[in-house]
């Protein structure tokens, strides 16, 4: 895999000693005192600077003698569930009409409070909403099959057809008898070296791929939903697996070119600035200028900026290959940091230059 660079010693203590959670997957931190490496965002007690020193990774962390923290546990995936809640998520996917209520987690030596909080941290909603929102997704997909309402009820796990039928059209919009022709738009999320993302695909094309820290992306998940003429269902689906196999392949730095078909609908502008950033050579970058020249609006500039901004597939549709005019890295909505992670992976893996000036395709 692709290692990223690291920032400068300074930073990483400046980010350390604050606990800045930004830099989480960037760098692991040891302490000379204690042999336990960390994440930046550890709430252990901070030692002196000089008894630290950085990893980029957990393997190069572990080699030099220092064991896990158990209280940030640095080899776990930044975003993955922790061990406590994975027996009760393989359960749900399993069987979604079954219902865990807080009597049962308590049953279960969990406090309710602990996975409530884990579930509106990383889903952006309750634990109980987001059991629902499985049972509704199956339930849909039993009604576009065909079966009757009646029985769909009571598949998953509904005592009565009234409480199936309020239930359901709060979540849809609908009735479960007009719903027939509604498309689930599946939602997940994925893991990645940036953190946790959210991703969203009709059963033919992928339709959102955002970084799961953005503001307001529940409310973005559900419009695009709305707009696609479906309804949002946490699960995966067949775009979705293949989204998440062709990521792992761009962050290992064995793939430069996404194969995924997209469904991006915007405004004929944005549409203009989408396509023109998926001409962007892999390894390189272009101005802001440059794409507005691009699309046959030189003075555009700034409007340009607004169109990369909104657009809803982030890495796919590259538009962290554009920066200013003086090739300072600007305006990207998943955080700077983030930015220059990806052009650095993209130029080691290219060979590309980072003082070259930017070119067009």
């Amino acid at each position: 895999m692709i290692t990223q660079a690291m920032p400068t010693r300074p930073e990483m203590i400046r980010a350390f000693q604050t606990r800045d959670a930004s830099y989480d997957g960037l760098f692991l931190t040891g302490v000379r005192t204690t042999g336990i490496f960390c994440r930046p965002t550890c709430a252990a007690r901070k030692p002196k600077a000089e008894n630290v020193e950085f990893f980029a990774t957990a393997r190069e962390a572990l080699f030099a003698g220092y064991r896990p923290c158990r209280r940030c546990k640095p080899i776990r995936p930044r975003g993955s569930a922790p061990l406590w809640l994975e027996p009760i998520l393989a359960e749900i996917e399993e069987d979604p009409a079954v219902r865990i209520r807080d009597a049962e987690l308590r049953r279960r030596g969990l406090t309710p409070e602990t996975v409530r909080r884990w579930f509106q941290r990383e889903h952006g909603m309750t634990f109980q909403a987001y059991q629902r929102a499985r049972r509704m997704g199956r339930a849909l997909d039993a009604l576009r099959r065909g079966e009757n309402v009646t029985g769909t009820a009571y598949d998953t796990g509904f005592e009565s057809l009234s409480g199936f039928n309020s239930a359901f059209a709060r979540f849809t919009g609908t009735s479960p008898g007009r719903s027939r022709d509604a498309e689930p738009v599946s939602v997940r999320r994925l893991l990645s070296p940036l953190g946790p993302l959210v991703v969203a695909a009709t059963e033919s094309a992928l339709a959102l791929l955002e970084f799961a820290d953005r503001r307001m992306l529940e409310k973005q998940v559900d419009t695009l939903a709305r707009r696609l003429g479906g309804v949002a269902v946490p699960r995966t689906n067949p775009i979705l697996e293949r989204t998440e196999h062709e990521l792992t392949r761009y962050f290992d730095g064995t793939l430069r070119e996404f194969t995924i078909p997209l469904h991006a609908p915007g405004t004929p502008f944005q549409e203009a600035v989408w396509r023109v950033l998926r001409t962007i050579p892999y390894g390189r970058t272009r101005s802001y200028l440059e794409q507005a020249r691009l699309i046959g609006r030189p003075s555009a500039v700034r409007a340009v900026a607004r169109a990369n901004g909104d657009n809803r597939i982030a890495i796919i549709i590259p538009c962290h290959r554009v920066v200013g005019a003086d090739g300072k890295l600007t305006g990207y909505g998943g955080g700077l940091w983030r930015k220059k992670f990806l052009l650095d992976l993209e130029r080691r893996v290219a060979g590309t230059d980072p003082q070259l000036e930017t070119g067009l395709a």
